[in-house]
């Protein structure tokens, strides 16, 4: 391979410069930073080769620190030796997803803390020099900054296949812009508007998660989660009026923000945070109850955003007469307000980049560097970029743990068909296949499954395995064929819900089918499983569906509370063990806690394929020995 461009996110060192800098804050404060969902990523001749996030490896959620374990895994993965790069006996070109440099007199001029943060921590310079030390190489005239936005947007606009295309990134700021709206052509791109950082929709959002208790940065989706259980009307007018305005041009201004002054309200949020109160009343804290009010605000929030997200847009729409768009940065994330957006029909097409956050950042900033060169990305149809493991590995892992039974299947069908029946029967299954995904959701290759049908399944995961708020739903993985026939999915957008980034509704008459996926509303954010894409995976909910009629399963994240999806084999063994899962599927074994009743079942149906598959295998030798 030539043309090879690794792409990097994260701040290293920003979340611990903030610590010996302001002494005395909260935990909650204390995770209002710039540069967390540090990553890794690779692209050759402008193909993906590989993207993972570096909390996989070091286990802190949304982690800033350099992306070392993702992307020696990157680099091996695009068949890069690190003797090799430490040689220099190689073209790679090392890219950043920010470019603070041309920011610097206005960060330094506010306060001796930002002067001292740039110094430290965002200057290229000092961004370039942790990069040499973690790969062990001299990145001199190949290290390239990416301004922040612009690499958002490369990441959405070049995989998308599109030629034309209207590219908006809204997050909560990349280095003075909030959102930032772009024409893209193969040409490159022309910048149609941006907003700056004091009318961010991504800060404003953090700034409510906040409020109710959850943590900035990572309870965004809690609130948004919340937000169905409450009444969009009960806050929406003080909303508008006060907090999210729209004008007559398109735009919207978040004046609440416009109170954080000092550099300790800018790090803290403290005095609009004072104001959410005076407007809709005390602060929740973390862990204490959730009441209707606090659900009305979640509900009109939401409602407020995606409000101004579709001013924003249709302006935009009709201004540029664009009607494909690419949607990046973590407001994108919002899959409420993107099928919201579908719906609409405002755009003939759109496209969701499936690692929205500054994880899929590294990702643009790879992107972007080899585009500059001359290279243009083929389009990404699927985000199964992270580790694969082979059986050696699962083997060891299995082997590593007492008190459980561990069967091997080298027949497909019966494995899928004997999961099949243990999620029938009501098991709650880790699923380990493949690929690890790219982006924040487990699309089947490290999920924990289990039947929908069940009403008292959601409970039990949450309070048993996730140990999480009652309140938040379960995604319905559907497999693309039946889609369209139990969810209100255009047939023609089946491919697009592949990666859970648009909610839609159940139809009425399914809904009781599936309440375990069901959200209050009657929502769900369903993922559509093709057996092109997933063929296993695929096969699975086709098992069940043979079994019970119904071809879906409830997927979830393979974690526990404040773990990363897991990413190992032996991390899926230490995760099984520790959320007392019925039963774990590593590539073709399958393991079952010992005294389970169908530990023996799983070891006759697995000798019994192997039977058939012998068998069926010895009449084609038989078949080509008479031709």
């Amino acid at each position: 391979m030539r043309g090879r461009v690794l792409g990097f996110s994260g701040f290293d060192g920003s979340r611990d410069f903030k610590r010996r800098r302001l002494a005395g804050l909260t935990d909650q404060e204390y995770a209002v930073f710039q540069g967390a969902d540090a990553a890794a990523a690779l692209v050759a001749d402008g193909q993906v080769v590989a993207a993972a996030a570096e909390e996989r490896w070091d286990g802190l959620k949304h982690s800033e620190r350099f992306p070392s374990g993702a992307a020696d895994y990157c680099l091996r993965a695009g068949g890069l030796d690190p003797a090799a790069l430490a040689s220099g006996a190689t073209d790679l070109l090392v890219a950043h997803s920010f470019d603070f440099a041309p920011e610097r007199d206005f960060l330094v001029g506010q306060s001796d803390y930002y002067r001292e943060l740039y110094d430290a921590v965002l200057d290229p310079a000092a961004v370039q020099e942790v990069a040499q030390r973690a790969l062990g190489c001299d990145l001199t005239d190949r290290f390239v900054p990416v301004p922040h936005h612009l690499a958002h947007a490369t990441g959405a606009y070049l995989p998308s296949g599109y030629r034309d295309a209207l590219v908006v990134v809204s997050d909560g700021l990349g280095e003075r812009w909030s959102a930032t709206a772009l024409a893209a052509t193969p040409e490159g791109f022309e910048t149609v508007c941006e907003i700056p950082a004091h009318d961010s929709l991504g800060l404003l959002y953090g700034l409510f998660t906040m409020y109710l208790g959850f943590r900035f940065g990572d309870g965004e989706y809690k609130v948004m989660g919340l937000a169905p259980h409450g009444d969009p009307e009960r806050h929406l007018a003080v909303l508008t009026d006060q907090v999210l305005q729209l004008d007559t041009a398109g735009r919207y201004r978040t004046p609440i923000l416009l109170s954080n002054v000092s550099t300790l309200d800018k790090e803290t949020y403290r005095p609009a945070l004072a104001r959410l109160e005076e407007l809709f009343g005390p602060r929740r804290a973390p862990g204490d109850p959730l009441d209707q009010r606090h659900k009305d605000i979640a509900a009109s929030l939401q409602a407020a955003l995606q409000a101004a997200q579709y001013h924003f847009l249709s302006h935009l729409r009709e201004s540029t007469g664009l009607d494909r768009l690419c949607l990046s940065g973590g407001v994108a994330l919002n899959c409420v307000a993107n099928g919201t957006l579908l719906r609409s029909g405002l755009f003939s097409d759109i496209h969701v980049q499936p690692a929205a956050a500054d994880d899929g950042a590294a990702l643009g900033a790879a992107l972007w560097a080899g585009w500059q060169r001359g290279e243009r990305a083929r389009p990404v149809r699927h985000t199964l970029l992270g580790p694969g493991y082979g059986p050696a590995e699962c083997e060891a892992a299995a082997a590593s743990v007492q008190g459980v039974t561990v069967t091997r299947f080298t027949d497909d069908k019966a494995l899928t068909d004997h999961v099949a029946g243990l999620i029938d029967e009501g098991a709650v299954v880790g699923w380990f296949q493949g690929r690890m995904e790219f982006g924040p959701r487990a699309l089947g290759n490290r999920s924990i499954l289990a039947d929908p049908r069940r009403p008292d399944m959601r409970a039990r995961i949450n309070a048993l395995v996730k140990k999480r708020e009652s309140f938040r739903p379960f995604a319905p993985a559907v497999t693309a064929e039946a889609a369209a026939e139990l969810f209100e999915i255009d047939p023609e957008d089946v491919s697009r819900f592949a990666e859970m980034l648009f909610v839609c509704y159940v139809r009425p008459e399914h809904a009781d089918r599936m309440p375990a996926t069901t959200h209050v509303d009657g929502s769900a954010r369903t993922q559509t499983v093709s057996s092109a894409d997933n063929a296993l995976f695929h096969q699975l909910i086709q098992a069940f569906e043979h079994r019970t009629g119904l071809p879906v399963l409830l997927n979830t994240s393979f974690n526990q509370a404040n773990q990363p999806i897991v990413r190992t084999p032996q991390e899926a063994v230490d995760t099984f063990l520790a959320a007392g899962l019925d039963a774990l599927v590593l590539g073709d074994l399958l393991l079952l806690p010992d005294g389970r009743p169908d530990a023996a079942d799983a070891s006759d149906a697995a000798d019994a394929a192997d039977a058939a598959a012998a068998s069926a295998e010895g009449k084609a030798e038989e078949r080509h020995a008479d031709r």
